[in-house]
């Protein structure tokens, strides 16, 4: 029985793309949290969970800076009481666009070129 060697090759992240990789987890890690946070309040999720606590609680803090730009838009159900709340919308576009940043500057920072 002949046995196959195959090479292996082992490659390593630079430290930039270490950092790129960080900034993108955190980012990418709070995207997910504020989603959570749209949907809960679009369905009108009770705060008498705890997870829902948690969630908002979490995510409060990092919408906080864009309350008051559009007002919220309420809409009574049976059981339930929906909510739109455009901040979290906002923290959304604006946190997609600052990880977009910083890894920007982390590249332009190492001297790493972009390939085309």
């Amino acid at each position: 029985m002949t046995e196959i060697i195959v090479p292996t090759t082992k490659v390593e992240a630079t430290q930039s793309q270490t950092a790129e990789y960080l900034v993108y987890y955190f980012f990418g890690a709070l995207e997910i949290l504020l989603a959570f946070r749209l949907i809960f309040k679009l369905m009108g999720a009770s705060t008498g969970s705890a997870f829902i606590r948690f969630i908002y609680g979490l995510t409060g803090l990092f919408i906080l800076p864009f309350n008051g730009i559009f007002s919220r838009g309420y809409s009574q159900g049976l059981e339930t009481t929906s909510v739109l709340e455009p901040a979290t919308l906002v923290a959304i576009i604006v946190y997609i666009i600052m990880a977009w940043g910083i890894v920007k500057l982390i590249r332009i920072s190492s001297g790493k070129q972009q390939e085309t």
